[in-house]
């Protein structure tokens, strides 16, 4: 088994002569012109409208490479293409290797007849797809979502790249993955697939072994299972051409656990295919031991729909990933790790991957599994239909396949899901449809995909559409079975109080607009730009109208913002109390609901949308109010009028003891009325603790000044979560002007802030104007009587800051400064 990379540097050329000489693979067309400065940045101003124009003409990559004697002697000799975007002709050496039109394909090819000894040479010359789509889609017309590049359903790439109502129309191409020479002599290891038995103090790994051997029938396979410990597990077996299947039995195994209820420990599978004492071919896998199902069952509401991990049950936290760039070259595993430690900072237990972009990479699994997210796998479909045809079917089973194989093994992977959006399109979305419509669907996502689950892991739940009772076109939006999606906030343009008519057995997908942080604004527009209604502004904002519901919203509940940096202030302080109304209403309904995915996580561009981390990585007021309210103890407010429900939510494995306190204050009055009351709540739980009624307290006008400050603390006295309730809208709220008082120190691995307020202070922001910082809390409310402690670790800081630039640069603000 021997490997010659194919990645490093390639020649790139068109037509139109004006491209570098020299490109670095893995990459994609648009990089590269960028890096060579051949085309401005797509993502400047409204540079993207004629950046799409640059996909209509044909891109060639070539270099050489030379095959040394003992590759060129070898057995088997392969070309493994991890990733070309999308519609590609191979040729080595003058010779047509093969077509390809799937980006989401890992594509082997046998070239041992095409390659010599010495220097060779490969070409790939990309192909349109814009004209490609475009003449399929005059032949035989799929419905799509629209803001995309019509008859995006035709080609098997990345829908997103074609434009989303988040994204812009930039179809990328290129050798976007890996690519090389695989070498192989005697024998290899085509499939591995591990099932795991749980007992109370032992796990036996099964391991179905696919092996193939050409030369030799004496072949060993060794198996060794490494501990977390560091301690081994080892077994020799001879090999069996053909499938057969071993076991490791692992005493006192450690359990992995998502994020919250327990730790993530791993194991190292390596199992290696020997001729005597040549290894002949290996595979290396990184498992956690658990057992993981999707539990549904009936119940008194209908039936359940929940994660159910080592025999718990979870309430799912987290939110929807989209590709990280649409450049995809421009993403690291370094960016993508951080983007997922900010998932657990935040209290994240869950993270779906949405069906209109990419399966991602290999590195972002191993991220789940290490910090501890489930992972909700849609596989790449959405909001669209496709025409089944033999040719088509074929290539989405091997897609399905490819991906299947490569993932499964992942102790982070909780489900697959066929599609998003599909099946309540059919049913509910006004396009035209047809049988023919109706019947593709059923072949390609309850037939083909299902029976693929099924049979490559059939260890994984599978789920045919998000959102869906159960498929067959089943009523997919019954908020009583399945998994929902809830859009009436927003689309609908319903107030945030209709959150609390709906129990989902699971909400997949709800969400809520902003306006991203004022330094990303300013990466893509000039001073003239920044207006909401402005020409670059609307261009970086890919849902229509909605610049207009998030002033319909903000009408709502805030006075009009006083400048441009205020209104974006107030977008997402909207944004971010729209999903903790959400949020906190279905934690508060723990066992009717059990998971509550947020609508988005991150953004491919600069752009308004739904993320709670914007282009940049810097954390919107959402993403904070995020790690508030999927807190795993949270104590939340339910008011009707004058009467105030304090609940616990408890999402972790032990009781909790300690003591809630409230105070009623008023802006305008003397107003002191409080409570404190010993709280003990059991594990995975959700109860209401104290019912107050205020009727005889608060007059009608009184409401308009009068709010209720809570607290939880545990048993050391320590804050775990903490509210302010106003009781009317907060444009009509008395609120105080107020001078925020803030006193530096420096400890040995933080800075640290202390806040003091005499009046009560709003959505408290603290912000840098050039430096980027993740608080350890902010968007806060301040009251009088507290003194709020945020730190700043120093490890996420440059060495050049220093306590005086911080105090030097902070500026905060808070709501009632909004509308002056």
């Amino acid at each position: 088994m021997k490997t010659l990379t194919l990645t490093g540097i390639w020649q790139l050329q068109d037509d139109h002569a004006l491209l570098p000489q020299e490109v670095k693979v893995p990459g994609s067309v648009y990089n590269d012109l960028l890096q060579a400065k051949i085309i401005e940045d797509p993502y400047y101003r409204d540079n993207e409208k004629n950046a799409k124009d640059i996909m209509n003409r044909e891109y060639r990559y070539s270099r050489s490479f030379d095959v040394s004697d003992d590759l060129f002697q070898s057995d088997r000799l392969e070309l493994v293409c991890e990733g070309l975007d999308t519609l590609a002709t191979i040729h080595i050496n003058g010779h047509f290797i093969a077509d390809t039109d799937n980006m989401h394909r890992t594509f082997v090819f046998d070239v041992k007849p095409f390659v010599q000894l010495g220097a060779n040479e490969i070409i790939i010359l990309f192909h349109n797809t814009l004209d490609y789509i475009a003449q399929k889609q005059e032949a035989s017309h799929l419905w799509g979502v629209e803001t995309t590049v019509d008859g995006f359903p035709h080609i098997r790439k990345a829908h997103s790249s074609y434009g989303w109502d988040w994204g812009p129309q930039l179809p990328d191409a290129g050798i976007w993955r890996d690519i090389y020479l695989k070498a192989y002599n005697t024998g290899r290891i085509q499939d591995v697939y591990m099932t795991q038995h749980h007992t109370k103090e032992q796990v036996e790994l099964e391991i179905r072994l696919e092996l193939a051997s050409w030369n030799t029938q004496h072949l060993n396979v060794d198996i060794c299972v490494t501990t977390p410990d560091g301690e081994t597990i080892q077994a020799r077996n001879q090999a069996e051409n053909g499938i057969q299947t071993l076991t490791m039995t692992i005493d006192q195994p450690q359990l992995w656990w998502p994020n919250g209820y327990g730790a993530q420990p791993l194991y190292k599978v390596v199992i290696g295919l020997f001729d005597g004492d040549l290894l002949v071919d290996q595979q290396d896998y990184t498992i956690g031991l658990r057992t993981i199902r999707v539990r549904q069952e009936p119940d008194a509401w209908g039936e359940s729909f929940e994660f159910e991990i080592n025999g718990i049950s979870i309430f799912a936290m987290g939110a929807n990933y989209i590709p990280e760039d649409n450049l995809l070259p421009r993403t690291s595993a370094a960016k993508t790790e951080i983007l997922i430690r900010d998932c657990i900072e935040a209290n994240f237990n869950c993270i779906r991957i949405w069906g209109g972009g990419i399966y991602p990479d290999q590195a972002f699994y191993d991220l789940c599994d290490r910090y501890g997210l489930i992972v909700w796998q849609d596989f790449m479909f959405a909001c669209a239909v496709y025409d089944m045809t033999d040719a088509f079917a074929a290539n989405i089973k091997q897609e399905a396949i490819d991906n299947i194989r490569r993932l499964r093994h992942h102790a982070s992977l909780g489900i697959w899901c066929g599609n998003n959006e599909i099946e309540s399109a059919i049913v509910d979305w006004g396009f035209p449809k047809t049988e023919k419509m109706k019947e593709d669907y059923i072949k390609q996502f309850e037939v083909l995909l299902a029976d693929v689950a099924a049979e490559y892991d059939p260890n994984t739940f599978y789920w045919a559409s998000s959102p869906s009772s159960g498929g067959s076109f089943d009523l997919p939006s019954d908020p009583n079975r399945g998994d929902a999606h809830y859009w009436e906030v927003w689309h609908g343009l319903k107030p945030f109080t209709e959150y609390r008519s709906f129990h989902f057995r699971f909400c997949s997908e709800f969400g809520f607009q902003s306006f991203p942080s004022m330094k990303t604004i300013e990466s893509f527009t000039e001073p003239e730009d920044r207006n909401i209604f402005s020409y670059v502004m609307e261009r970086h904002q890919k849902n229509d109208g909605a610049n207009g519901k998030i002033m319909y919203y903000l009408s709502q509940n805030f006075k009009y913002p006083k400048d441009f940096s205020s209104l974006v202030y107030a977008s997402q302080i909207l944004q971010a109390e729209a999903m903790k109304y959400g949020v906190e209403h279905w934690r508060r309904n723990r066992g009717r609901c059990m998971g509550a995915i947020y609508w988005q996580l991150n953004d491919c561009w600069p752009v308004a949308s739904w993320s709670s981390i914007d282009y940049y990585g810097r954390w919107k007021a959402l993403h904070y109010f995020a790690k508030r309210f999927y807190s795993p103890i949270l104590l939340s407010a339910c008011e009707d009028g004058k009467n105030v429900a304090l609940h616990v939510s408890n999402e972790t494995m032990s009781s909790f003891h300690g003591t809630l306190s409230w105070k009623l204050h008023s802006t305008s009055s003397n107003l002191n009325h409080q409570g404190t009351q010993s709280v003990e709540a059991s594990s995975l739980s959700s109860t209401s603790v104290v019912e107050l009624d205020f009727t005889s307290q608060l007059t009608d006008d009184e409401m308009r000044s009068a709010y209720l400050e809570y607290r939880l603390e545990n048993e050391t006295g320590d804050v775990v979560s903490e509210g302010v309730l106003l009781f009317a809208p907060a444009k009509h709220f008395h609120l105080n002007p107020t001078k925020i008082v803030a006193e530096w120190t420096e400890q040995e691995v933080t800075f640290e802030l202390k806040l003091t307020s005499q009046e009560l202070a709003k959505y408290v922001e603290l912000e840098f104007a050039n430096l980027d910082v993740k608080w350890s809390d902010n968007y806060f409310d301040l009251c009088p009587d507290q003194v709020k402690l945020v730190t700043l670790r120093k490890d996420t800081l440059s060495s050049s800051v220093t306590l005086e630039s911080l105090q030097s640069a902070l500026h905060i603000r808070s709501a009632v400064e909004m509308a002056e």
